[in-house]
C-alpha cells in the first residue's frame, strides 16, 4: 500500500435505529446512504453484524450486502464484518462466493472475531464457540483455503469445495481493535482494518507491525490496511460540537449497558457527568473526530499519515438522519471525491 497515494474514504454503517424509528426504517436509511455514498465517490460500503442489540438493525450482513450491491453501481460492498466464530468457514465462503458471482469485483469479505453482542448470545449462535485464538486461526486458514480452492491432502479441502466456482473471489479483510488479529492477517496475506472507533490506543504501531510481518498471498502481494473511526462533519463548528455531544453520551450509555434510542443534543447538553464518567468521556474522544469540512480534511489527512494508510473508513451516527447524510456529503466535497469507473 502506498501511503502517499490519494486518500480514499469509505463507509461503515451499523444501521442504527433512531429514536421513534423502526428497524425497517433503519434499513431503508442504510439503503439510502449506500446510494448516496455510491454517487459521491466513496470507495467501499461496509455493513456490520450485531445480535440481540435493540439499537442496531444489521444482524445479517450477507443478506444486506446482496441488496445494497443491487441498489448501487460502482462502490465496493462488504461486511464490516462477519463474526467468523459464529459460523462454519465453508458456509461463509459460499455466501461470499455467491455474492462475488452476482457482483464480480465489488464484494469485500470483512472478518471479525468479536461476539457482536454479549457472550450469552454468542453461545446461542454457536454453542461450540470457545473464543480461543487457536480455533479462530484454524477457521481463518480453512476460509482462505475454501476461497482459493486449495487442495490440501488428508484434510477436508481434498474433498470439499466452496460453491459456486467463479473467476474472481471476494476481497478478504481481517477487522480488529487489537494486535493479534493483525498478526493473523499478516501471516495469511489478508488485508487489515484497524478499528480506532473501538480502541484509540496503539493503532499506528499495530498497523506497522502488520506491514512488517506481512506475507504475500494470492489475495494481496503487498500489505493493505485501512483505519475506521467515528467522524462527525457539519457546516459549522457549533453544529459539529452538538453532534459530538450526542455521540459521546451514547458511547457512555453503551459502556454502562444502558440500551435505548440515540440521544438528542437536548438530552446531551443537560446531562450531568460524574467525575468517573468525565474521565471516560475524555478517553472516548480519541475514538472520534469532529469539525467543519476544512478542519476535518486536515485532521483526517494527518491521521492517515500517522498510520501510513491511504484509506479511512468513516463511521457516522447522529440522532437526525439528515445530519448523517450531510456529514458524508460535506466530507466528499472536502476531499473532492469522484465516483469510480463502473466495474
Amino acid at each position: 500500500m502506498e501511503s502517499n497515494s490519494p486518500l480514499r474514504l469509505s463507509v461503515l454503517d451499523q444501521s442504527p435505529i433512531r429514536a421513534g424509528a423502526t428497524p425497517r426504517q433503519a434499513i431503508q436509511e442504510t439503503i439510502e446512504l449506500a446510494r448516496l455514498a455510491d454517487r459521491l465517490g466513496y470507495h467501499r460500503y461496509w455493513v456490520s453484524e450485531h445480535h440481540n442489540t435493540a439499537s442496531l438493525a444489521s444482524s445479517t450482513p450477507e443478506v444486506l450486502i446482496a441488496h445494497l450491491a443491487g441498489q448501487t453501481e460502482r462502490i465496493r460492498v462488504g461486511s464490516g464484518g462477519v463474526m467468523l466464530p459464529h459460523y462454519s468457514a465453508l458456509k461463509v465462503a459460499e455466501n461470499f462466493r455467491m455474492l462475488e458471482t452476482l457482483f464480480p469485483g465489488r464484494i469485500d469479505l470483512g472478518i471479525g472475531r468479536a461476539p457482536g453482542s454479549d457472550r450469552f448470545t454468542a453461545h446461542v449462535l454457536n454453542p461450540n464457540n470457545t473464543f480461543r485464538d487457536e480455533d479462530f486461526a484454524e477457521q481463518l486458514m480453512d476460509l482462505k483455503a475454501f476461497l482459493r480452492d486449495e487442495v490440501v491432502e488428508d484434510t477436508i479441502h481434498a474433498k470439499v469445495k466452496a460453491m459456486p466456482q467463479a473467476d474472481t473471489v471476494p476481497e478478504p479483510w481481517l477487522l480488529s481493535s487489537s494486535g493479534q488479529s493483525g498478526l493473523f492477517a499478516a501471516h495469511l496475506g489478508l488485508a487489515f482494518s484497524f478499528a480506532q472507533f473501538i480502541n484509540p490506543l496503539g493503532g499506528p504501531e499495530m498497523v506497522q507491525l502488520y506491514k512488517e510481518r506481512f506475507r504475500p498471498s494470492e489475495f494481496f502481494q503487498v500489505p493493505t490496511a485501512n483505519v475506521a473511526l467515528f467522524v462527525l462533519c457539519a457546516d459549522t463548528d457549533e453544529k459539529a460540537q452538538q453532534l459530538r455531544a450526542s455521540l459521546e453520551l451514547q458511547m457512555l450509555r453503551i459502556e454502562q449497558g444502558k440500551r435505548g434510542p440515540f440521544p438528542t443534543y437536548e438530552e446531551a447538553k443537560v446531562y450531568q457527568y460524574t467525575p468517573e464518567e468525565q474521565t471516560r468521556l475524555e478517553f472516548n474522544r480519541h475514538r472520534m473526530i469532529s469539525g467543519t469540512p476544512e478542519q476535518l480534511r486536515e485532521q483526517l489527512e494527518q491521521l492517515a499519515a500517522s498510520y501510513g494508510v491511504n484509506e479511512l473508513v468513516i463511521v457516522t451516527i447522529t440522532a437526525d438522519f439528515a445530519d448523517l447524510l450531510r456529514s458524508y456529503q460535506l466530507l466528499a466535497e472536502a476531499f473532492e471525491l469522484t465516483p469510480a469507473v463502473a466495474v
